[in-house]
């Protein structure tokens, strides 16, 4: 048995706005999948042909259809300009045009639909500047034990992601928990037009995307943009502890539920394991939560509070959180002869603070080596704020550190500036550690790859876009390796 036909043409012209071609078009033909990148189409695919900044998708809609697509959603004004070659398209291949004034906004309008479909689900979005899609994982981990769940694969949270996303609700699913980011502004609003959560949560205000938004204030308002579409029926989640808090709750048309660790009846506290992670106390009885650091701790609450929103029981919240396993670059423990904390899928101002404060709180009896990426999309606030996680691995306590991308010259001139001011003959609480900067990973690899050694405890920490995970690679397999040369001799 085939794909399901997740709509049909009676149902996607109206609902994105759009006019036919041929108009004779059968209007009980229907996709079962959607597509915004014509290599990826498969038979009867639904391709949407985007215009990006550099690729406009109308280019290849000739290879969609030949793909399989039997569909394509164009703009009405690439019909004003390449009309005639889009036409001819078609007809070769048999497909149909659904012309539209904007393709992305048709993107989401058709998902809006597709979801509208769905009454009985539940509908849960989660935003903020960090932990989004850890938060993400661990609610469907809890609500999946008992009920049918769907969510976005991976980081899927864009004006784009989220949309394509929604297309794997199926019939069977009851809970849908999915996560929305942004890259300008108003993108959340888009975003809750399309889902329309009827439980929404903000894991935090932080300096994320401020290089977008300009400030902490302009990024909490786009952020609170979750709560948009609510009515006075639905419940808002919102972080305690943050300095956001009220603003959050402000004005939202619906019942407001704080979460956090002092305000959650079924939250007995918690005790740091080190890398091993955290125990919790849940409902009274104990939970190892394999995730470390007070972040994730964090992370797990804002889950299970959605988790009881849902009518999860609390059993089945131990349960997930027991299970629960670093997702990759995010806190991952990698084990050998040396021991790598690879936290590099991402990273800003706060979560670059935390990972440090987090290592230099592991009791470890061997060297502490932290490696820091440049922190990027941070705008005219790069300079300080780099400087700032200057000043605080000033007081850390690494001993080599290893600093990659242009941004991070402000670290190392930071970190030079306190000990210059350090009067002659001053014992410092932890000694100048070595500093070695290089802006090519191949540089930073010849500097830093020898002197690790086993026994050392390794942080890596920086924006996806500096992947530091290519050390992790040639960390664990050269001290491996330099071992064996040792035994041997």
């Amino acid at each position: 048995m085939g794909e399901p036909i997740l709509m049909n043409l009676e149902n996607l012209v109206p609902a994105v706005g759009g006019s036919l071609f041929p108009v004779t078009a059968d209007k009980k033909r229907g996709f079962t999948s959607v597509s915004i990148d014509s290599r990826t189409v498969s038979p009867l695919s639904l391709f949407v042909a985007l215009v990006g900044n550099t690729l406009d998708g109308h280019r290849f809609v000739e290879n969609a259809f030949a793909s399989g697509a039997i569909v394509a959603m164009v703009a009405q004004s690439r019909m004003d300009s390449m009309g005639a070659a889009l036409r001819a398209v078609a007809e070769r291949y048999n497909g149909v045009l659904v012309v539209v004034p904007d393709t992305l906004r048709a993107l989401q309008d058709a998902a809006g639909a597709y979801l509208r479909g769905f009454p009985q689900l539940l509908r849960v979005g989660i935003t903020g500047s960090a932990g989004k899609t850890t938060t993400k994982e661990l609610a469907a981990a809890m609500v999946a034990l008992e009920k049918p769940v769907v969510m976005n694969a991976g980081n899927l949270n864009s004006e784009t992601g989220l949309p394509l996303s929604v297309f794997a609700l199926r019939a069977e699913h009851q809970v849908g928990i999915f996560e929305m980011g942004m890259n300008r502004f108003g993108e959340i609003a888009e975003l809750a037009r399309v889902l329309r959560p009827q439980i929404a949560l903000i894991t935090n205000i932080g300096t994320a995307h401020i290089g977008i938004l300009g400030s902490r204030e302009a990024i909490a308002k786009e952020k609170k943009a979750i709560f948009s579409q609510f009515s006075g029926a639905e419940v808002a989640l919102i972080p305690e502890r943050d300095s956001f808090a009220a603003f959050l709750a402000h004005g939202v048309r619906g019942r407001i539920r704080s979460y956090g660790t002092d305000c959650m009846a079924s939250f007995g506290g918690y005790k740091s394991l080190g890398l091993e992670g955290t125990e919790l106390l849940w409902a009274g009885k104990k939970v190892r939560f394999a995730l470390p650091g007070l972040h994730n701790v964090f992370n797990a609450l804002a889950a299970a509070a959605i988790a009881e929103e849902v009518g999860i029981s609390a059993d089945s919240i131990r349960q997930a959180l027991a299970n629960a396993k670093p997702l990759f670059g995010r806190g991952e423990i990698l084990r050998g002869p040396v021991t790598v904390v690879q936290d590099c899928y991402n990273a800003n101002p706060e979560a670059a603070a935390s990972a440090v404060e987090f290592c230099d709180s592991v009791d470890w009896p061997g060297r502490r080596v932290y490696v820091i990426g440049s922190m990027l999309e941070l705008g005219s606030s790069s300079v300080e704020e780099h400087r700032k996680l200057g000043r605080l691995l000033a007081a850390s306590k690494v001993q080599i550190l290893g600093l990659f991308g242009p941004e991070t010259e402000e670290i190392k001139n930071a970190l030079e500036e306190v000990y210059s001011t350090v009067p002659s003959g001053t014992k410092l609480a932890y000694p100048k550690p070595l500093i070695l900067r290089a802006d090519d990973m191949e540089i930073l690899k010849q500097k830093i790859v020898p002197l690790i050694r086993e026994g050392d405890l390794v942080l890596l920490k920086g924006s996806r876009g500096t992947a530091l995970e290519r050390l992790t690679e040639v960390i664990l397999p050269s001290v491996d390796k330099n071992l064996k040369i040792q035994e041997g001799a």
